[in-house]
């Protein structure tokens, strides 16, 4: 083992440190491009946020309309139509002679 061996082992011994950092570094970046919270997840993300806010507008679509129909059905002040209509589908006494037409 004469010098080129001794300034081998000098020279991977400098070259450590950087090298190290250097794939600590890069694992960081690869994880903030390409992870699964990235800048390559964001198109996913906004896809999902489009959906969820669709889906929130029909579901309080849905609640004002349960809203509407549950205040009519207050028994401080039912309204008699409404009342007569689910009483009637609800206990099947409706006459064969009567026509229904669903609202829905």
């Amino acid at each position: 083992m004469g010098k080129t061996a001794n300034k081998s082992i000098q020279l991977m011994r400098r070259a450590m440190w950087p090298v190290l950092a250097l794939v600590i570094v890069g694992n960081f970046a690869t994880y903030a491009v390409a992870g699964p919270n990235g800048l390559l997840a964001w198109g996913g993300y906004s896809r999902q946020l489009h959906a969820r806010k669709a889906e929130l507008a029909q579901l309080q679509a849905q609640k004002a309309e349960l809203k509407h129909r549950s205040a009519l059905l207050d028994p401080r002040k039912a309204d008699p139509d409404l009342a007569d209509e689910l009483v009637r589908r609800d206990l099947g006494l409706v006459r064969s002679d009567e026509v229904t037409v669903p609202l829905n």
